[in-house]
């Protein structure tokens, strides 16, 4: 069965979540691409939209239509060779529409199970619970007409754990999609030990046809990305405690989420991409990875009174940013989150001390907009050079944080998580949008 067989007839289940729509999307724009070529003419291509709720369904169909749009208006000229043979496509509003029509057309929302049985290729994005994923591909496997492949988009489950508990004898793999897929470049691939070498070999050309960048990893409990994620997050978390011998829980929080961003010139600070990721999520992460990490404790007891206390961050329905350590405004933190008063107290009120005790930030030093994306390997080296130089509180919390960051990512290569160091820059680069890759020599 060739690339274009096998995506006659798809399945996504958790079709309408966050990452099951950007995946459905994603795939039925290929499966849309492949059915216009004139040695597909003949074929039918059929991609299930599984997922529980029927009225989450009904948004997803919304959301999708809007996505084909801004898609199609992108590639018009493309499309225009497509539909060369329909003479009564003129306009591109028409022809925009058109493709709108067929794309929709490949796709069947359900919440019946029973329509993946026809699938050749099965896409997972539901719940990061290994017993349920297991029991709904077992159910999948032993009704299926074929031996469908399952693409897992799970972030911290060893595959070889999955492939054993449903009996799937090498006929699954992880595709590792980064939030949101439609939008993030990064996808992580991960064999196990028996996965068939073919489950791999379309993979990889699945996802570069996608204009994706790949990266492998080892089969070991939260991967890469979720690897360094998970212990960079406990690494703050555990930095924040500290300070609250000293300072209130909120200016603890602000100070830590300050330096993890300004100072180490990332995109946000990490109680900032806890919130994004979701409290209740890194914590089940967490819980998920720690039973295969003998000589760590993957665990924190911040986390679990936050949940205790209904605080659990995320994303609404429509992307915008939930309430968490932080509390947002239009997207923006205006407050923190005080675990004693329980209760947000506003940064406006906290800021200025905070940052006077914290220090000034080096003078060499540039936003993150300004260096995301350039080679700037002699900036950071100034930068980083006088950061360490300096004795203010700030700098001092900067230095060591970027010297655990530098040490995670090498032990996940020492580990044989990652396979180079390369591929552990190349996830916190894409995948979290980091402007300079941790493992560097940028404080020797």
């Amino acid at each position: 069965m060739n690339y274009t067989e096998k995506l006659e007839n798809v399945s996504v289940l958790g079709a309408a979540g966050k990452m099951g729509s950007g995946i459905l999307l994603l795939t039925a724009l290929e499966m849309a691409d492949l059915s216009m070529k004139p040695e597909n003419k003949d074929k039918s291509f059929v991609l299930n939209a599984v997922d529980v709720s029927s009225e989450a369904l009904i948004g997803l169909m919304k959301y999708i239509k809007s996505q084909v749009l801004k898609a199609a208006e992108k590639k018009v000229n493309q499309l225009r060779s497509f539909y060369a043979n329909r003479h009564d496509l003129i306009e591109n509003s028409e022809i925009i529409n058109e493709y709108i029509h067929d794309v929709l057309l490949i796709i069947r929302p359900s919440t019946n199970l029973e329509v993946t049985y026809n699938s050749t290729l099965i896409f997972e994005a539901i719940k990061e619970d290994p017993d349920l994923k297991a029991k709904i591909f077992s159910q999948i496997n032993q009704n299926s007409k074929h031996q469908p492949w399952f693409f897992t988009n799970t972030s911290s489950i060893p595959i070889s754990e999955l492939d054993k508990k449903a009996g799937l004898n090498g006929r699954v793999l992880g595709v590792h999609f980064y939030n949101p897929p439609a939008v993030q470049k990064l996808v992580e691939i991960i064999k196990a030990e028996n996965t068939l070498p073919e489950l791999h070999e379309f993979a990889v050309l699945f996802s570069k046809n996608l204009r994706k960048t790949v990266v492998p990893s080892h089969d070991f409990a939260g991967f890469i990305g979720n690897g360094h994620f998970m212990r960079d997050a406990l690494y703050g978390i555990q930095q924040a405690e500290m300070l609250t011998k000293e300072y209130s829980f909120a200016q603890s929080v602000y100070m830590i989420n300050k330096v993890s961003q300004d100072f180490l010139i990332r995109p946000m600070g990490i109680f900032q991409l806890i919130d994004y990721v979701g409290i209740d999520v890194c914590s089940y992460i967490m819980s998920v990875m720690n039973p295969y990490l003998p000589n760590e404790d993957l665990h924190s007891n911040l986390l679990d009174k936050m949940l205790e206390l209904g605080v659990r961050g995320g994303q609404h329905s429509d992307g915008s940013q939930k309430d968490g350590f932080l509390k947002y405004e239009k997207g923006k933190p205006t407050a923190i989150y005080d675990i004693n008063s329980k209760s947000y107290i506003e940064i406006a009120s906290l800021q200025a001390d905070c940052d006077t005790k914290l220090g000034n930030l080096p003078q060499s030093v540039k936003p993150w907009k300004a260096v995301v994306g350039k080679p700037m390997d002699e900036f950071y080296k100034t930068y980083f050079s006088e950061l360490k130089g300096m004795k203010t509180m700030g700098a001092e919390i900067a230095v060591k944080y970027f010297l655990r960051s530098k040490a995670i990512s090498e032990k996940l290569v020492a580990d044989k998580v990652a396979f180079t160091d390369e591929d552990v820059n190349t996830v916190l680069k894409t995948g979290f949008f980091h402007a300079y890759g941790p493992i560097n020599n940028y404080m020797n």
